[in-house]
């Protein structure tokens, strides 16, 4: 909970923001100027008057609120592991301010907890924004793919994904060829390598094995794309790559240890197809970095890592200079599915298949709608306001506010 400490420790860095915003001499970075017209959404100040922490089960979501009481509601990923920071550092510098300035605050709320920087910190920024953009737009009364510059496609194209390691290659190839015809899907993604394994597989010769059988099971029609997690160097990762290009994978993403941008980069540089990375980075300095010297060939942030939505679009607007395609990594299939079906709604340059996970029949919940359920390849975006969720009311009666660590 917000205490009086907490206030009087927050104020004098609020100031000093404030006035550094004022400063004529303050330089932005092109990375990082505002994306959004947010002020539209209202007339008057969206002042925010608490954000909450709630838990059902296993699921989390963050609730904010407006002094008028307007309510959103953001699905979180993996919040569990960082609720201190959540709590501690994250919600205090939201309260009593104007959500319509969201682009600012984030940039401020790093600012004041920069050497807290990476996934743990994100992830909890990520949340409240997501909850924010909610509220937003049901303010406005529209999707957020409208507040995000205008909606551009009501059904997303997706890859299957999910891919596992515990299988043997005939095992997984199968999975994937009943998954495909149960969705209609006309890509889907393998995972190879061993996972940050230095070169070894998941056992000897599964990928080597494996990729060809999915390409002669599934046909010239579906879309193939590898995942290595980092498994090998660049020697091998090429010698890999090789393979792939004969087999005319559409991309090869993560081939080398993903802090390792040099070893990435010898493989982009001798490949033809298309090396994709940077679900793992979390920084904005880092991806215009990535894009300026081609470090990859398609960029990946995922949208809860590296902080939400508007960071995930300012990386788009990198790559989009570029002429470089965004596919933003995601797990998210439930309520939080919403998030990549909103920012692929409206971003120009995300690549032709946003990933879903799948790896078989789709289960309809009760606690959500609508379900993102994939049919004939796509999933539709939701329409309401805000993300486009709908919380079951007995089910969200439930809940608990999380006010500890």
């Amino acid at each position: 909970m917000l205490c009086r400490r907490d206030l009087l420790r927050a104020a004098p860095a609020i100031a000093l923001a404030s006035r550094q915003d004022e400063d004529p001499s303050r330089t932005i970075p092109d990375y990082e100027k505002p994306l959004f017209e947010l002020h539209k959404v209202s007339r008057l100040p969206v002042k925010i008057a608490s954000i909450e922490l709630l838990r059902n089960g296993s699921v989390y979501l963050v609730r904010s609120r407006s002094t008028d009481g307007v309510v959103g509601l953001a699905r979180t990923k993996q919040i569990e592991d960082f609720i201190p920071i959540l709590l501690r550092r994250v919600i205090p510098h939201f309260i009593g301010k104007d959500a319509r300035e969201l682009e600012t605050l984030l940039d401020q709320v790093y600012v004041a907890n920069y050497k807290m920087a990476g996934q743990a910190f994100w992830v909890p920024v990520a949340s409240v924004e997501l909850s924010l953009w909610d509220l937003l737009g049901k303010v406005a009364g529209k999707p957020v793919g409208e507040l995000m510059g205008g909606v551009l496609r009501r059904e997303i194209p997706v890859y299957l994904s999910g891919s596992e390691r515990n299988t043997t290659a005939e095992e997984e190839v199968e999975i994937y060829v009943r998954a495909v015809a149960a969705t209609g899907a006309r890509a889907v993604k393998f995972k190879i390598g061993g996972r940050m394994s230095r070169n070894a597989d998941a056992y000897p010769g599964r990928t080597r094995r494996m990729m060809p059988l999915a390409r002669k099971r599934l046909g010239d029609e579906i879309v193939i794309y590898a995942d290595a997690n980092g498994s090998y160097d660049s020697r091998v990762a090429v010698e890999v790559g090789r393979m792939l290009e004969e087999l005319k994978v559409g991309f090869f993403e993560e081939p080398c240890p993903w802090e390792e941008l040099g070893e990435t980069k010898r493989v982009a540089d001798a490949l033809s197809i298309p090396v994709a990375g940077g679900e793992q980075d979390a920084s904005l300095w880092r991806f215009n970095w990535m894009i300026e010297n081609r470090v990859v060939d398609i960029v990946q942030p995922d949208i809860n890592y590296n902080g939400g939505l508007v960071r995930a679009a300012r990386v788009a607007r990198m790559a989009r200079q570029a002429k470089m395609w965004i596919v933003p990594h995601n797990t998210q299939t439930d309520a939080a599915a919403s998030n990549i079906l909103q920012f692929a709604s409206a971003i120009p340059n995300i690549g032709p298949f946003m990933e879903f996970p799948c790896r078989g029949p789709q289960k309809p919940a009760s606690w959500y709608s609508p379900n993102f359920l994939i049919r004939n390849g796509v999933i539709k975006v939701p329409e309401g306001p805000g993300l486009g969720v709908e919380f079951d009311p007995d089910w969200l009666k439930k809940a608990v506010r999380v006010e500890t660590c």
